[in-house]
């Protein structure tokens, strides 16, 4: 794959972000987000088969990850700044509308997006996050994903997080990939790039300040429908997200479609390539 991608860096909102690219200049474009802890290379099935599917693939490491800037302080991380990034991408790309695709916190920047700034967004992806308004709800009113997301409390504390995901080098991340995915997802030599990213200075706090910006952020209480078509994708045996949160976010989608996959986990992107290239690559080419 490394021979057929290519690398840029764009200035957006005063950062320096990196992004990877394949396929064809003038081929349709879409956006790929990706989730903690990844960065642009958690799309590594998807990039490939996209381009050779005939788009133009790109897939930014998000700000705080990997090779993109990374600015101090929680606001920094604020859903707002996190979508202006996206649409700053795509001001980059000279792209009115994107068709965009996103997985964990990548899906939930979709999510704002859609909510914030629908008429930048032409069909959007979510795969195994829900709109982060339901998910604030839910860690309010849902048992089920209290006990999921258990770990997010933590992530509220200063200093203390970091700490424990860089002990014993990285070796909580990864534990954390691996007792979540299924037998095989997560290999010693992705491993090996994965805490590359991870070890860039001041990448730990910057990808814990997404949560914190979240946990202190005032959300609405009512939404409004997401007129764009819209996909979410699900592996049900998802350690962090309960299923009742893609039910509900799809309820909000005038034009929502669904694919739940029994036996895949939150990694579904990574555990079934087939099957949601497929979907990904049918769904993109709607008119």
């Amino acid at each position: 794959m490394g021979d057929d991608i290519r690398f840029g860096r764009a200035q957006i909102n005063g950062l320096d972000i990196r992004y990877a690219e394949a396929g064809a200049a003038d081929a349709p474009p879409v956006i790929l987000l990706h989730g903690f802890p990844e960065f642009w290379a958690g799309w590594q099935a998807q990039i490939p088969a996209l381009a050779a599917a005939g788009f133009r693939v790109i897939a930014p490491d998000q700000r705080g990850y990997n090779l993109s800037g990374k600015p101090k302080g929680v606001a920094a991380y604020d859903l707002d700044r996190l979508v202006e990034d996206v649409i700053g991408l795509a001001d980059h790309f000279g792209l009115a509308k994107v068709k965009i695709v996103g997985h964990d916190w990548g899906a939930s920047v979709v999510w704002w997006l859609a909510t914030t700034r629908p008429e930048r967004l032409d069909r959007m992806v979510a795969i195994n996050a829900p709109h982060p308004t339901l998910w604030r709800k839910a860690m309010r009113d849902d048992k089920e994903q209290r006990r999921k997301s258990w770990y997010v409390q933590m992530f509220r504390l200063p200093v203390l997080p970091e700490a424990m995901m860089r002990s014993k080098n990285y070796k909580g991340l990864y534990d954390g990939l691996v007792s979540s995915s299924r037998p095989g997802t997560f290999t010693a030599e992705g491993f090996a790039a994965y805490r590359a990213a991870w070890s860039r200075p001041g990448a730990l706090t910057a990808m814990v300040n997404w949560y914190r910006a979240l946990l202190k952020k005032r959300m609405p209480e009512a939404l409004p429908w997401i007129k764009a078509p819209a996909l979410v994708i699900w592996g049900l045996d998802d350690k962090f997200g309960a299923v009742s949160g893609a039910e509900a976010s799809l309820a909000l989608c005038e034009k929502g479609q669904k694919l739940f996959i029994e036996g895949a986990t939150h990694w579904v992107h990574h555990e079934e390539p087939g099957r949601v290239n497929a979907a990904l690559i049918a769904f993109l080419r709607q008119p």
